[in-house]
């Protein structure tokens, strides 16, 4: 899958595995986002490497990535959505909409039951059906290790 997003084609979002730019991922990961900076690279690669989907955005002037998502799912009825991410330089062109849209909605688990922890962008996965859990949901918070000083 690989749909044109932006303003005269400039991004585009595709959902192939290898076209993933890992260095890209962790670099963002692991200085930008509140929510995975305590993760080592070891973790990240585990993580990407038992996903059950991950979809990349990209520059189509040079291939670069510039927005991430991914999930993990028993490939029948859930999925947790992780890890979104749209570099600061490119956001304002819909690339969170188009990455959101392209795992939930475009892909093999449209029907799913999906989760997700946000601090700061509930309106975002709000058009997408996310709200607050209903009374039957229930989760135990793991332990985040906090990194070194922090």
């Amino acid at each position: 899958m690989r749909i044109t997003v932006g303003k005269d084609g400039a991004f585009e979002v595709d959902d192939d595995p290898a076209r993933i730019d890992r260095d890209a991922v962790w670099a963002f990961l692991s200085t930008d986002a509140y929510w995975g900076t305590w993760r080592e690279r070891a973790h990240l690669e585990r993580q990407l490497n038992a996903s059950w989907r991950v979809v990349g955005a990209y520059r189509t002037t040079d291939g670069a990535l510039v927005g991430f998502a991914r999930a993990v799912s028993d490939g029948v009825s859930f999925a947790y959505l992780a890890d979104v991410f749209v570099l600061p330089e490119t956001r304002g062109h819909g690339l969170g909409q188009a990455l959101v849209q392209a795992m939930v909605e475009d892909g093999e688990g449209r029907a799913f039951r999906w989760m997700l922890h946000t601090a700061d962008a509930h309106g975002l996965y709000a058009k997408y059906g996310f709200a607050a859990p209903d009374p039957m949901y229930m989760e135990r918070p793991g332990h985040t290790p906090r990194p070194a000083g922090g």
